[in-house]
Order: C-alpha cells, then sequence, then structure tokens
C-alpha cells in the first residue's frame, strides 16, 4: 500500500471523535476563566469609551479592545472544542494522530513526543512530550523518515532536529 494511502487509512482509524474526560475538564476550566477575564475586561473597554484624555490612554484602550477581540476568538474556539471535537486530519498533509517520533535537537537532547489532536488532551505533565499536528514542527515531520534532519520555523527563528524514529499508530 502507497505511503500516502496507509496514512491517510492510519489517520481514519485513531482520529478522536470526542474529548477525554480530562480534555473537556481542562477545556471547561479555561473556558470559564477566560470568560471571567472577559467581563472585567469588557467593563474596562466600557469605561475606556469618553473617558480617553491622551495619546497614552488611547493607547492602553486599543490594546484592551483588540485583548477582548482575541478572548472571543479563543472563546469560540474552546466552544467548538466543547461541542464538536477536534477537527479531523486530512490525513494527507499531517501526522496522524498517535504517532510517536524521537527527535534529537540540535543541543543533542533526544526526545521522544506524541501526535495529539488538541493541546488541551495533553495529560497534567505530559506537555513537553506533546506534539500538535498542525504545529511548526509537526507540520515539517509530515512526510519525512527517519534519518531526515528537518527545518523548521519558530516565531523565535528557524530550528532543526533530526527525526530518530517514526512510529505510526497501529
Amino acid at each position: 500500500m502507497p505511503s500516502e494511502d496507509r496514512s491517510a487509512k492510519v489517520s481514519e482509524q485513531v482520529e478522536p471523535t470526542k474529548l477525554s474526560d480530562e480534555a473537556r475538564e481542562r477545556i471547561a476550566a479555561e473556558l470559564a476563566r477566560i470568560r471571567e477575564r472577559r467581563d472585567r475586561l469588557e467593563a474596562e473597554v466600557r469605561g475606556d469609551r469618553g473617558a480617553v484624555s491622551d495619546h497614552a490612554d488611547a493607547a492602553d484602550a486599543i490594546q484592551r479592545a483588540d485583548e477582548l477581540a482575541s478572548l472571543d476568538e479563543r472563546i469560540a474556539e474552546l466552544d467548538r472544542l466543547l461541542r464538536a471535537g477536534p477537527l479531523p486530519s486530512n490525513g494527507a498533509d499531517t501526522l496522524p494522530f498517535g504517532t510517536e517520533v524521537t527527535l534529537r535537537f540540535s543541543d543533542g537532547a533526544v526526545v521522544k513526543m506524541q501526535v495529539i489532536s488538541v493541546i488541551e488532551e495533553t495529560p497534567v505533565g505530559g506537555e513537553a512530550e506533546a506534539l500538535t499536528a498542525g504545529s511548526p514542527l509537526g507540520l515539517a515531520l509530515a512526510g519525512r523518515k527517519a534519518g531526515d534532519t528537518v527545518t523548521y520555523t519558530t516565531p523565535q527563528g528557524e530550528n532543526q532536529v533530526e527525526l530518530l524514529d517514526m512510529k505510526y499508530p497501529s
């Protein structure tokens, strides 16, 4: 079976359609915290109207309004996750959920990571070993094989890892 077909089939078989209870609780807790922050911020933004006296106040008001918009986007994203679960992977340009990769980073550290569907599904304490398929590193690893050197871009710049091993879920 060609690797493209195998990847799509594996992704189809293992991709979760629901969130784990732990992930659901973590998302709900984050949603509650963000809604509280949003309510406080909305009151501040309402207070900003007509109270801007100088450029610094105007800049602060703009920053609060931008943060309010960002919080609204995150609330919508978390609401969707709770209702529908993670978005399905197309299997062609991302790693299937459950794939395990072993990587050697440029500092020599060797790390085993597992591809998860949404970061909220990461077990507490396992954040360092979790890899989302849509992250810059996750996307760069798609279609690669053991022995490949993979370059990916982060906000801090370009990084390289050596892919030592890749195990698809069974």
